[in-house]
């Protein structure tokens, strides 16, 4: 396994970072142990998780996912081992009042719409402290921006759409006041955009507050946007943040099971048809079919080949990998061991250019 730092902190992990979605859904308590304690085993010591989590999202299991890795952290009494990374709900307009509600025992059943307004920040982070058996956070991720912004494969900004947003120097106070107490080590932003990665830095510059070190995107094979604005504004020597890439696979999407024989009722976008539906267009899946015909000519699985692709970017810090199996969790941490050749490499921008974005729904 090979480590880096990440941003601009003296933070050491792993370039596989393994994602806990599933925990609790699709994954049971006995499945998210096996896949932990296989990942470490492996040299992976980077964990993400969420507030949010299990998904899709539902009130009967919010917070199972964070619950479970607490546990298995006590048990295995690895917490000094592991850079954990977890998130903060961005504002939302959906009503989805029961992720604040998880955040105290007994759950508040007056909790409010979830925003990134201090208090909140704090409860949040409190909540997660709480549910990982832990005093402190490694990463504190604010999971999508606390203001209108086109995410979740939306691409244009309509400027109809914004509303009134929680400053940015409210946000930014509140993750400096826990670093100072403890309570979180360094901060990251995800579902960023090239104007709210720049505003965060310069309003923690400000505010003397740490820049935070990382965003979490949507990035893959299927959606190569990072590589615009963004990737300019996190270089090194620019505001300097490592970019963790979410949906490697597209959920699934790039890999073998669509294209050869039947991916099976537990496949995500079998099980959830309705759930992110940008990786599993026509589009996408055409885009799909396309790697993974050169995936076949280099030797190589569809997974691979879009695992090694992120590796091979300069401003990925870390990808972050899920399976709903310990085969395919295996698969995925040994693709990291593949080193693309220029070749291959040329003619996946070729095809690039025939996709180009398939995830991107407008």
């Amino acid at each position: 396994m090979k480590y880096t730092k990440l941003g601009s902190s003296d933070l050491e992990v792993s370039i596989v970072c393994l994602g806990t979605m599933t925990f609790g859904e699709q994954n049971t308590e006995e499945d998210a142990w096996e896949q932990l304690d296989y990942a470490v085993s492996q040299g992976v010591n980077f964990i993400d998780t969420a507030e949010l989590y299990p998904v899709p999202p539902r009130p009967e299991i919010c917070g199972t996912t964070e619950e479970m890795i607490g546990r298995w952290m006590k048990a295995r009494g690895n917490r000094s081992k592991i850079i954990l990374a977890t998130k903060v709900m961005g504002g939302a307009k959906d009503g989805r009042t029961f992720v604040p509600a998880n955040r105290t025992v007994p759950k508040d059943p007056a909790a409010p719409a979830p925003r990134l307004e201090p208090a909140q920040i704090r409860a949040a982070v409190d909540g997660s402290l709480r549910r990982l058996q832990t005093d402190y956070i490694d990463l504190i991720q604010l999971h999508w921006p606390d203001r209108y912004a086109p995410v979740f494969g939306k691409n244009q900004f309509i400027a109809s759409q914004h509303y009134d947003p929680v400053p940015f120097e409210a946000q930014v106070a509140a993750v400096g006041e826990l670093i100072k107490e403890g309570k979180v080590r360094h901060w990251g932003l995800s579902n960023e955009s090239t104007f709210g990665v720049c505003k965060m830095c310069e309003v923690a510059a400000k505010l003397g507050v740490p820049s935070p070190i990382s965003i979490q995107n949507d990035f893959s094979l299927l959606d190569r946007r990072f590589e615009g604005h963004l990737a300019e504004a996190c270089a090194p020597f620019n505001y300097n943040l490592g970019l963790l890439p979410y949906g490697p696979l597209a959920g699934g999407t790039l890999t073998d099971k669509y294209f050869e024989g039947e991916p099976g009722p537990n496949a995500r976008h079998v099980k959830f048809p309705g759930f992110q539906p940008r990786y599993h267009c026509e589009r996408s899946l055409a885009a799909a079919r396309a790697y993974h015909d050169l995936a076949k000519k280099k030797g190589l699985t569809l997974a691979q080949l879009a695992l090694a692709w992120c590796k091979s970017r300069w401003y990925v810090a870390s990808t972050i990998i899920g399976a709903t199996t310990l085969e395919q969790l295996k698969e995925n941490i040994a693709a990291f061991e593949i080193d693309l050749d220029a070749d291959t490499l040329a003619q996946i921008d070729a095809l690039h250019l025939e996709h180009r974005n398939p995830n991107v729904t407008d």
